[in-house]
């Protein structure tokens, strides 16, 4: 490719993106509601709030705590629910063109077959499914799917039964067993992994915890980033060949290309968007640049 023309494109299975940068699921709303201060068309995907199949309240106040190296939540899950998603958000993501993500979750493997079944025809104008197994804010708290390779694999094959859109199931750093969870979850159907979701962790203020939610939350933002490569970099040792997004600490342009280099085909941009709205699209701006700085004109040639 001659000039300074780029081809971010990328193939993630079944799934092609335009670039390699989405924003991650519960960091961005439910719909089109971040179209006014980011254009949520420009980029690779834009995955929305993990839906369930009931509307759910999510955990009592307080959520959020602004941490040295992040941020720690104990948000729990809100959402209206997969119907009302589809009446009231899916038609503005539809209108402004938006290539989407929908993320489901549930507290059983009948919860996440109901909610994509519920998501009905939604699921085929998405570009994927991400099936939240790892929220660690759930009712479940340490006894997460995603921590136990059977249970990720009932829950993957129960979901691959009812649709055959491409699914990527989100993986939890709170434990040893995640290469052994990836591939039981490719074995049941899975078409990619995500890695990672927030780390287990617990913040004290004045001699109390932060959060309104007792056992803490989850650990988000720059000081996960180091955890969120080595994921990344193992499962990329163990699956040649699988597509992975890698999330986890990503706030600027050289952050996203570093996961790349460790492996990721696609990076999501989190909690960065807390601090400023833009940053999905601006760490594209930002990777851009530093692919024309190391004279890179295809994705492909960081392998």
């Amino acid at each position: 490719m001659s000039g300074g023309e780029l081809d971010l494109s990328v193939k993630l299975g079944p799934v092609r993106l335009a670039n390699p940068v989405m924003t991650a699921s519960g960091t961005a709303g439910y719909g089109a509601e971040f179209s006014t201060i980011l254009p949520l068309d420009r980029l690779g995907a834009h995955v929305v709030k993990s839906l369930a199949s009931f509307a759910y309240p999510g955990n009592p106040p307080p959520r959020l705590a602004a941490i040295p190296t992040g941020m720690i939540n104990s948000v729990g899950l809100p959402g209206p629910g997969v119907e009302r998603w589809r009446r009231e958000y899916l038609p503005g993501l539809l209108g402004l063109g938006v290539n989407f993500g929908v993320s489901i979750w549930g507290r059983s493997v009948e919860e996440f077959s109901a909610a994509a079944i519920g998501l009905g025809e939604a699921l085929q104008q998405s570009a994927f499914c991400e099936i939240n197994v790892s929220c660690p804010n759930s009712e479940a708290n340490q006894a997460l799917f995603s921590h136990d390779p059977g249970e990720a694999a009932r829950v993957v094959a129960a979901v691959r039964a009812v649709t055959d859109s491409p699914l990527f199931v989100k993986l939890s750093p709170n434990t040893d067993r995640y290469l052994g969870v990836a591939a039981a979850a490719i074995a049941a159907g899975a078409d990619g992994i995500t890695a990672i979701n927030t780390v287990f962790g617990q913040w004290v203020e004045g001699g109390s915890g932060a959060l309104g939610r007792a056992g803490g939350g989850g650990v988000s933002g720059r000081g996960i980033h180091p955890i969120a490569l080595r994921v990344v970099s193992e499962l990329r040792a163990k699956f040649s060949d699988l597509p992975i997004v890698g999330v986890g600490g990503i706030a600027t342009g050289r952050d996203a290309l570093r996961m790349l280099q460790a492996g990721a085909d696609a990076v999501q941009v989190g909690t960065a968007t807390f601090v400023d709205p833009r940053r999905p699209y601006l760490v594209l701006l930002e990777l851009e640049a530093e692919l024309r700085r190391l004279g890179i004109h295809r994705l492909q040639e960081l392998a």
